[in-house]
């Protein structure tokens, strides 16, 4: 959605969509918003909830069903089990995911690998398309004044025109860029604490095959799971970011991530979107 300044500061429902990579603080930001007038809508959480609430619940009954003491549990219905999936906690999502390599070490083979992200690329879809919905449902049922949609890192790599222009149409798209110095603690910390990711199949088959030939490896089952996400994680970076550059040329504006780091409040906040709009 493109407008003026004047505009979006006259809007008397604001929509907008935060964009950028994960630990660019997105979620910070939003939670800087009064609550009483800005529904949170978090894509990770509704991917969680909604639609792979399925597919990660029963990876963890079947984990639960190796030990024989929960398995005879479970098929006598003496317990249940849920996975406590919130905005502030998506482990549940992150687990499902995986990674791939050595099975002893909890690697996944990589066609069960690319079924879960194949399943984590439809979630995504299903919920940056469900954002036109709720942006009614937030105003009309909650009564909250303004939307704010915390998009997951992965949004640039769905390659899905209609998601795009759902998005485009119904909200206003800030892409907050990170500098090479956050850019560089982005990497850092994936480094030492590296989680489950999402890949573009095509990226991820380029980059296995490298990562095998340069470790010697015969088969993906050889690698140590945290070595490979340590290796492929600037990689994954250097794929994402003219993806982030080429979105918000397209359809909506860029703004300094360490500009959103200074925002103190909702004021703060509109000031940096209008700062954007004005380029």
């Amino acid at each position: 959605m493109r407008m003026t300044r004047k505009e979006f500061l006259e809007w008397p429902n604001k929509a907008i969509t935060l964009l950028g990579m994960s630990g660019v603080g997105k979620t910070t930001l939003a939670n800087k918003l009064p609550k009483s007038s800005w529904f949170h809508y978090s894509g990770d959480y509704r991917i969680g909830t909604k639609y792979l609430a399925e597919p990660i619940l029963d990876n963890i009954k079947r984990q639960a069903m190796q030990v024989s003491f929960l398995r005879d549990l479970l098929r006598s219905d003496s317990i249940y089990i849920a996975s406590n999936i919130t905005v502030h906690n998506l482990e549940p999502i992150s687990t499902f995911l995986g990674k791939i390599g050595r099975p002893d070490l909890g690697g996944l083979p990589v066609e069960e690998f690319k079924r879960r992200q194949r399943l984590h690329r439809e979630a995504e879809i299903g919920a940056m398309r469900d954002v036109e919905q709720f942006i009614q449902k937030a105003r009309e049922i909650y009564g909250y004044d303004h939307f704010l949609n915390d998009a997951g890192g992965s949004v640039v790599e769905l390659d899905d025109p209609e998601t795009y222009e759902v998005l485009a149409k119904h909200t206003l798209i800030l892409y907050l860029k990170a500098d090479a110095e956050m850019e560089k603690q982005l990497v850092d910390r994936a480094i030492k604490n590296p989680k489950p990711l999402y890949y573009q199949e095509e990226f991820l088959d380029r980059k296995l095959a490298e990562y095998l030939a340069l470790k010697g490896l015969s088969s993906p089952d050889e690698i140590i799971p945290d070595d490979f996400v340590r290796w492929v994680f600037p990689a994954l970076v250097e794929h994402r970011r003219p993806k982030y550059e080429a979105f918000a040329r397209k359809y909506g504006y860029t703004v300094d991530a360490r500009r959103a780091e200074d925002v103190r409040d909702e004021k703060d906040f509109l000031e940096l979107v209008a700062s954007a709009i004005d380029g």
